[in-house]
């Protein structure tokens, strides 16, 4: 009996001891894993508000988080040498809502004096529908990352933001967003035109590319009532178990993949039939596998990646049709400005004129030369052109609200608000149609135009996913190899019934792991692995349905073409038209401006009446409000002709890198 106890005590401490470095082990693995959790979930350092410079004192300005962990919205997420950045979360700072220096520039006196390369440089740094549109670029570089790792694409937006009344944006882009012509990551409906593209990247599953590590680790203890004594020698069988495993899988683009799993075991018992106490086991596996039909080869599974290049790509030109867009919009509203304020000119001086002839007759009346009706047609012409000034003034307001909206972020100081706007260009004497020939016109916006540019590179997603969708029609066959290492190793239970059996296995955890990595007892296995299904509907009708929307892409792209043609030949016609009417405006005013210094003439000679003096001057301010609205329609004109033929960035000098940083540079003007 004392023999037993003995036995049993050396039993426990032996099994004490040999726990030691393994609870070492895991109080490090533990300590490890919660200092990961803490940096995961850390809490992150409170934004410092940055001070406002002086120039931004018109407009409010909103703070800007300063914190080191941030990155501006527009940059691509930076690679870090820490790997516990893989798992902690980036802000996007806030949108600044604060208005660009630039407008304190252009203030003077209480008004804002305006040329329209000043509107055209404010539109690109502060239209809201610009910093809208530059959202999408960063967003089109996720999609870079996301797919690098073998994630499907989400999808990016083509169409054009158009949020800023007033104006004429102009013609549209594509699609917008998720499920559009080229750029969406499928969905249940038509793309732009009609235009379906729910094929877009189908084809046979990818894998994910970045590599997963599973570990688990764990110390257990049981105790088991016995009903036989004899079962184990004992009347409650206790163990003890610790088990360590790590998996290790990874994937790659050439369709392969690979899986390598270990586990290391401990155990100890009480039972006198066990014959180690503690017991090592150590265990390796390597499985290999490469597919050889669907899901072979580069193309078929980094298709998700190259389509996103393609988006990004898109996006890019997706940001130039903004930018368009916008320019076009803005000379628009400018040019309308111009019309408004002119307007608003002509009508003073036509109430004034009617001001100063109505004090006119009532002399004239008192002194008995003319009669009374002439006076009461006097104040009711009067009446007439105020209300015509009223509602000259009042689109003049309407039409510097549009401009201060268009080229600004915020409106919210009322100073802004009730603060003028005076444009400092003027409608040029040089009105004439274009001389270039239609043909060139044509070939020039062929050649420019965003959509015919975004649809093309949609076409090249299209030609991918019905690539990829032929090969999803293929069996599934890969090859496979496996390789499984094995160790045991124990020291002799010291409570075994029978001590004079011999054994030639290592008595240290050392050994269980030495043979399980040396081939001591190695398992091999090569074979190769079938799937067939079964008439193939699914994967045959995704086929079918990716070539009926290339062909159908196609002849989008065709009619996209067409319609450009027929905006170019439209647009000439428009100048050309604009350029007569102007002329004959321009005559019209000349020949009312002669009336009207003939009728003063005859007036001053007591030949003509104040009530015929006071027509002719009406028509000339008829005639003055035609022609601004003539050469209005003209400038306008010139714009939607350098619209239609892509060619309205190069006439004003914009440049695409300053429109995505949101900072023009006056140097740069052409």
């Amino acid at each position: 009996m004392n023999d037993f106890k003995t036995g049993a005590s050396q039993e426990r401490s032996l099994r004490h001891s040999s726990l030691r470095p393994l609870r070492a082990q895991v109080q490090a693995v533990a300590a490890i894993l919660l200092l990961q959790v803490n940096l995961a979930f850390a809490v992150e350092p409170p934004s410092t508000t940055p001070s406002v410079p002086a120039q931004q004192s018109a407009a409010p300005a909103q703070p800007l988080p300063a914190v080191a962990s941030q990155l501006p919205f527009n940059e691509m997420m930076r690679h870090s040498r820490n790997p516990f950045d893989a798992y902690r979360g980036i802000s996007v700072p806030p949108p600044s809502l604060a208005n660009s220096p630039r407008l304190n520039s252009v203030v003077r006196d209480g008004k804002i004096y305006l040329s329209l390369r000043d509107a055209i440089d404010l539109a690109l740094e502060d239209n809201l529908d610009m910093v809208i549109a530059r959202y999408n670029l960063p967003i089109a570089q996720t999609d870079i990352l996301r797919t690098s790792a073998g994630g499907f694409f989400r999808g990016v937006n083509t169409g054009v933001v158009s949020g800023t009344p007033g104006g004429n944006a102009g013609g549209g882009g594509g699609g917008t967003g998720a499920g559009g012509t080229s750029t969406g990551a499928g969905g249940a409906g038509a793309g732009a035109s009609g235009i379906v593209s729910n094929t877009l990247g189908t084809g046979s599953a990818v894998s994910v590319y970045d590599p997963q590590i599973s570990a688990q680790i764990f110390d257990d203890h049981s105790a088991q009532q016995l009903q036989n004594f004899q079962q184990e020698g004992v009347p409650i069988y206790k163990q003890n178990s610790e088990q360590a495993s790590v998996t290790y899988a990874q994937a790659f683009p050439t369709g392969s993949s690979l899986q390598v799993d270990f586990s290391d075991f401990r155990g100890t018992s009480n039972g006198i039939y066990d014959y180690f106490s503690p017991q090592y086991f150590a265990k390796v596996r390597v499985i290999a596998q490469q597919q050889i039909l669907a899901g072979f080869g580069l193309s078929t599974n980094l298709r998700y990646l190259r389509i996103a290049k393609t988006n990004q790509h898109i996006t890019d030109v997706a940001f130039k049709a903004q930018v368009i867009a916008t320019v076009t919009q803005v000379c628009d509203i400018y040019w309308d400005l111009v019309n408004a304020y002119e307007d608003e000119q002509v009508n003073e001086r036509s109430v004034a004129f009617a001001t100063d002839t109505l004090d006119k007759s009532r002399k004239q009346f008192q002194l008995q030369a003319i009669p009374e009706m002439d006076v009461l047609k006097a104040e009711g012409d009067l009446a007439t052109r105020q209300q015509d000034l009223t509602v000259a003034r009042t689109n003049l307001e309407l039409q510097e609200l549009y401009m201060k909206n268009a080229v600004t972020r915020s409106l919210d100081d009322p100073i802004l608000e009730e603060m003028p706007v005076v444009p400092t260009d003027r409608i040029g004497t040089q009105i004439q149609s274009t001389s270039e020939p239609v043909q060139d016109l044509i070939s020039s916006a062929l050649k420019s135009r965003t959509e015919l540019q975004i649809q093309t590179l949609g076409l090249e997603n299209s030609e991918l996913s019905r690539k990829t969708a032929r090969n999803a029609l293929l069996p599934q066959l890969s090859l496979y190899g496996l390789y499984i290492g094995t160790g045991l190793a124990g020291q002799l239970n010291s409570a075994y019934y029978n001590k004079s059996i011999p054994t030639t296995l290592s008595n240290s955890p050392g050994g269980a792991l030495a043979s399980a990595f040396n081939a001591s007892a190695p398992e091999y296995q090569v074979g190769l692995q079938l799937s067939i299904p079964v008439r193939n509907r699914i994967a045959k009708a995704d086929q079918y349905r990716a070539e009926l929307e290339y062909r159908q892409t196609q002849v989008g792209l065709e009619e996209a073409k067409k319609r450009i043609l027929i905006e170019v030949r439209n647009a000439s016609y428009a100048l050309e038209q604009g350029a007569s009417r102007v002329a004959a405006a321009r005559h019209a005013r000349d020949l009312s401006q002669k009336t009207l210094d003939i009728m003063q003439k005859e007036q001053k000679l007591g030949a003509g009446s104040n009530q015929q003096t006071l027509s002719a001057e009406h028509d000339l301010a008829v005639a003055e409000s035609a022609l601004v609205a003539a050469e209005t329609a003209y400038e306008k004109a010139r714009i939607e002709l350098r619209r239609a033929t892509g060619t309205i960035l190069e006439n004003y000098g914009i440049s695409i890198t300053e429109a995505k940083s949101g900072v023009v540079v006056e140097a740069s003007h052409q």
